[in-house]
């Protein structure tokens, strides 16, 4: 097992608690990239954050993640199936695709041989999309003290995949035909126990107290704590989206 998966499968019912899920208006902008909503094939699913909003779509959705554990959070839906497998050898069957997406997961992929699989389980005319949301934003005075923290108190616990999220995965190989997204984002309206769920969910975080060094956590909960005041309080916090998404073009003509 991956330390990737081992440590999303050690946090699975916080990442399903606190993680944020993604505004109706993403599925809404990935089902119109499809050339049919037969079935979408939701890769590195987690707990299925976007595999609901996607089953409001299309016929079918299979959801896969390489965790038992994330899977086993996962909320059933009638048009959800889930899997248990790795995003480079998925069950789908060939041609079978009309949406095939990853959020916030395509960093950890083995990229060469997942794409081999797309290209062999997508239908014709199929979408692809790899989305993720970068560094969250927060409002008023929370957010010089968090960007502090997670540029310079955190980074050096993050591993070296978390790069391809802040830069919006346009460093990673696509080799598809670009199709072009609207501007989105995640928002919502936390109080500071969402907030530090959400951290406490984070890699480098439990990376940082692996290491002996939970004291650089401990040290931005209190400045938090202080800053923010009444903890019930709800502030804005945010995340852009960045998706690439493209168009299969096939050839499968007989040699």
């Amino acid at each position: 097992m991956s330390e990737a998966v081992q440590h999303f499968s050690s946090v699975s019912a916080d990442y399903a608690r606190h993680r944020p899920s993604y505004p109706s208006e993403l599925a809404n902008a990935l089902a119109a990239l499809a050339s049919a909503r037969r079935l979408a094939l939701d890769v590195g699913c987690g707990s299925g954050q976007l595999s609901r909003l996607l089953a409001e779509h299309f016929d079918q959705v299979l959801a896969s993640d390489s965790s038992a554990e994330q899977i086993a959070k996962a909320e059933p839906h009638t048009r959800i199936a889930y899997r248990c497998e790795p995003a480079e050898t998925l069950s789908a069957a060939a041609g079978s695709a009309d949406l095939i997406t990853v959020a916030q997961a395509a960093h950890w992929f083995d990229l060469p041989a997942f794409y081999d699989e797309v290209r062999r389980i997508a239908a014709p005319g199929a979408a692809i999309a790899l989305i993720t949301y970068g560094v969250m934003l927060v409002e008023d005075d929370i957010d010089a003290c968090f960007q502090q923290f997670y540029w310079h108190e955190i980074q050096p616990f993050w591993p070296p995949e978390r790069k391809h999220v802040e830069s919006g995965y346009r460093d990673l190989a696509f080799p598809f035909e670009p199709l072009a997204m609207p501007a989105l984002a995640i928002e919502r309206d936390w109080t500071l126990a969402d907030l530090l769920g959400y951290l406490r969910t984070w890699s480098a975080v439990g990376a940082a107290r692996k290491a002996g060094r939970g004291d650089v956590v401990q040290r931005f909960e209190a400045d938090l704590i202080d800053i923010w005041g009444d903890a019930d309080r709800r502030r804005r916090v945010s995340w852009p989206i960045a998706v690439r998404a493209g168009r299969l073009i096939l050839d499968r003509s007989p040699d």
